[in-house]
């Protein structure tokens, strides 16, 4: 069995910038929900897809924000995207897929605590986390939890997450500490540039193990005594930075495995968000619906 897990904001981002825009006859813009409800029918129509579950940022904002006022909000997004949050999530539920719908915690903490929860369930072959996104790099366990980038076809093991960042998948938040993460508003350390903190994680695996004396480093790094300086007079940031890029794999997640089946879409609900976003015909491509006594469900 395979367990996919679906990173929705991501999908929902992807679809927006990447699919035509559609406008109702009310003139409200639903292309991305269109597009990533096709772009999930379509995975749903692969063979060995069984279980699936997707997750939401319900709220741009976290419990991280609490922790750095420079962490990502909502500014900035593009008003046609953002109204399209709320269908999304019942578009998907709709479609017979279990929702995650986030507020306190982020999508990645959801689907890091699924990830964590299920990775050695016996009858779990692998769980492919299907996003492109470089925190959940940190989830990838051999080639029992990958990535899986559905656009480009790519499958990201343990191997290759090392390949292209240049550390272990354990070591990606330390990285990121250090590095910063543009996307999510981790400024991360000067002069720590994405080759130097690789070099060094990939010898000293995680940010406290790197020695604060550079003549103590057993790896060569060209600048290292200003990079020790830097990390020295932040350290307190380092670790900060650390832990806004550590997923939580704590998230009080309600169902059991088995609540992941998908067992088709539900009808009447599903036709009533193809009535909002003026696409009937997309119930064309459904080709399982639930039965009667469970066709509604639990929105979210």
């Amino acid at each position: 069995m395979i367990l996919h897990l679906i990173d929705g904001t991501y999908e929902l981002f992807r679809s927006y910038y990447g699919a035509p825009s559609a406008r109702t006859s009310e003139n409200r813009e639903v292309g991305a929900v269109r597009g990533l409800l096709r772009s999930l029918a379509a995975l749903l129509r692969e063979e060995g897809t069984s279980h699936v579950a997707c997750a939401f940022d319900r709220e741009i904002e976290s419990f991280r924000n609490q922790m750095f006022d420079g962490y990502k909000t909502g500014e900035g997004i593009e008003p046609d995207l953002f109204n399209q949050f709320e269908l999304a999530e019942r578009a998907v539920h709709a479609l017979g897929v279990v929702v995650w719908p986030m507020v306190e915690f982020e999508a990645d903490d959801a689907l890091a605590s699924a990830a964590q929860r299920w990775h050695d369930h016996p009858e779990i072959s692998q769980i492919r986390i299907c996003t492109p996104d470089k925190d959940l790099a940190q989830c990838v366990v051999e080639d029992r939890v990958v990535l899986h980038d559905r656009r480009r076809q790519k499958v990201l093991d343990a191997r290759a997450v090392q390949d292209k960042y240049g550390v272990a998948p354990e070591s990606i938040p330390d990285w990121l500490g250090l590095v910063g993460d543009t996307a999510d508003g981790i400024p991360g350390i000067p002069r720590w540039g994405a080759k130097s903190a690789a070099a060094v994680l990939s010898h000293y695996r995680f940010l406290e193990q790197i020695p604060r004396d550079a003549s103590q480093w057993e790896v060569k790094v060209r600048g290292a005594a200003s990079l020790v300086s830097n990390l020295v007079e932040q350290e307190d940031q380092a670790r900060l930075y650390k832990e806004l890029a550590t997923l939580r794999r704590d998230v009080p997640l309600q169902e059991e495995l088995d609540d992941l089946r998908w067992r088709g879409a539900r009808q009447e609900a599903l036709a009533g968000v193809c009535e909002d976003l003026e696409d009937s015909r997309f119930l064309e491509r459904i080709a399982l619906w639930r039965d009667d006594k469970e066709r509604e469900g639990h929105a979210p």
